[in-house]
């Protein structure tokens, strides 16, 4: 997994990690694929990648991909053999405002596990 400015959240209920975005916003294949795009937006990746790394069936994955492009949530940035690659448009304002959010809680999230230690200690 990737960890890009992200804490992860342990969840006993499913024994997992999820990161904070997730517990945030709820854990369902359009978050996951958000979740992936903003942690790993520095690079660019193939539909097959992008679905794997986001633990997102093939199914679903298919159902919300098209949105993502009639949005402009993500970019085609160029193709490598066959394959077409994407990566987050951080250009679009709505996506610059969900990354700033995913900053803001992670900040929350890391200030709110310190001052739990400190408190523990």
């Amino acid at each position: 997994m990737f960890i890009y400015n992200q804490i992860l959240i342990y969840d006993m209920e499913n024994n997992e990690e999820k990161s904070v975005f997730l517990e945030y916003f709820g854990d369902y294949p359009l978050m996951r694929v958000l979740d992936f795009l903003i942690i790993a937006r520095d690079m660019d990746y193939s539909m097959t990648e992008i679905a794997k790394n986001s633990n997102v069936g093939w199914t679903a994955f298919s159902e919300i991909w098209p949105q993502l492009i009639k949005k402009n949530i993500v970019l085609f940035t160029r193709k490598v053999g066959n394959a077409k690659l994407y990566k987050l448009n951080i250009q679009n304002q709505w996506v610059k405002e969900l990354i700033k959010m995913d900053s803001l809680i992670t900040k929350l999230e890391t200030n709110k596990s310190l001052k739990e230690k400190e408190l523990a200690a």
